[in-house]
């Protein structure tokens, strides 16, 4: 299968691949969409088995934040890059002044900002070769990581879900969260703060041991988060956690989380609606990150300090527009995702053919 043939490609603007033998950067820039303005989206460093896995992983979180952003109503198209590494081996600041190099070259249609297995740190160097990072520390501009904005975006979108599917707030309802990583590990604080019971699970032992440990949380081994008896269940590590094999096995009655690309399939999201369960569109409740990186933007632009009230107004605004989603899901007896990809879809398209107009 060729590149243009892949399901993933789907009308991307341009694909970019780099290498530099001197540092070891190998990695790939997907732009999916500038028609909202341009590209901008994460750098996600990871060990992959293949180039072909990166480019998949590539393609299908560009083609996610293009959606992210139009949700969000931010003034940004969607774009990913990812490095070819094991960030815990292999990261080098030479590594990230070639990967600021490779950002510069696609000449300003892409912003990036940090992913996993990426800090803030790391991009400090990056930004020495290239003005389109964001994410930053230290600067009147930046904002440091976007991770706890991106938790209370969950958070408040959890508790939306919550009080929609089981009528009561979050005091004593039981969460199981799949990944306690940056993201997961702000929300677990933040739905232990509000009276939740929490389950968790995480490949990182130690930062598992650590969030638990916070928020008097129960631990389980990964293999078996799907099968903990909760109301909610979480999935902030890696995408494709909801499939026919792992719906079975899920007991919640709403499924709402940090991660991207969520749904292994489409069958996937039919099947969770066949179930009655109620989900919340991945890339809905987790624009939190992006909107505080496009306040980010906005500032350096403007050549102004970063607003943080801009980012919590946006913020109200997405937590309404997941309400909205989930009332026409509900009028129309459609799954939530089904819906929020037609929203999004068609914002993407009227700012396409608002740009070709003018």
């Amino acid at each position: 299968m060729t590149l243009f043939d892949s399901p993933a490609f789907e009308g991307h603007e341009g694909v970019h691949a780099f290498s530099d033998e001197k540092t070891g950067l190998r990695c790939i820039i997907a732009v999916h969409s500038t028609a909202r303005g341009p590209a901008a989206g994460g750098c996600r460093m990871w060990p992959y088995a293949s180039a072909e896995a990166a480019l998949e992983d590539a393609l299908k979180l560009s083609r996610a934040m293009s959606y992210k952003n139009a949700m969000a109503d931010l003034d940004l198209g969607g774009g990913k890059s990812v490095i070819i590494g094991d960030s815990r081996t292999q990261k080098t600041p030479a590594l990230f002044e070639a990967f600021g190099r490779a950002v510069q070259d696609v000449g300003g249609k892409y912003w990036t900002a940090e992913d996993v297995g990426v800090s803030p740190a790391d991009l400090l160097h990056a930004r020495k070769n290239t003005y389109y990072v964001a994410g930053l520390e230290g600067r009147r501009e930046s904002s440091g990581d976007p991770s706890p904005v991106t938790a209370e975006g969950v958070f408040r979108g959890v508790r939306l879900c919550v009080e929609r599917a089981l009528k009561t707030d979050l005091k004593g309802v039981r969460v199981a969260i799949q990944g306690v990583g940056h993201v997961g590990g702000y929300l677990a604080q933040k739905l232990h703060a509000a009276g939740a019971k929490l389950t968790l699970t995480d490949v990182n032992a130690e930062a598992l041991a650590r969030v638990a440990a916070a928020t008097d949380a129960e631990i389980v081994a990964p293999s078996n988060i799907f099968d903990v008896d909760c109301d909610v269940f979480a999935p902030c590590a890696l995408g494709g956690a909801i499939s026919l094999d792992t719906l079975p096995r899920i007991r919640a009655r709403v499924i709402a989380g940090a991660a991207n690309n969520q749904l292994a399939d489409a069958e996937a999201g039919r099947e969770l609606f066949d179930r009655g369960l109620l989900y919340a569109p991945d890339y809905v409740i987790n624009g939190g990150g992006i909107i505080n990186v496009a306040g980010e933007i906005r500032a350096l632009e403007r050549d102004e300090a970063f607003d943080p009230a801009w980012v919590d107004e946006k913020l109200d605004r997405l937590t309404a527009t997941l309400d909205e989603v989930l009332d026409l899901a509900a009028r129309q007896r459609r799954p939530t995702h089904e819906v929020a990809n037609e929203i999004a879809r068609d914002r993407i398209r009227g700012a396409a053919q608002k740009k070709a107009a003018a």
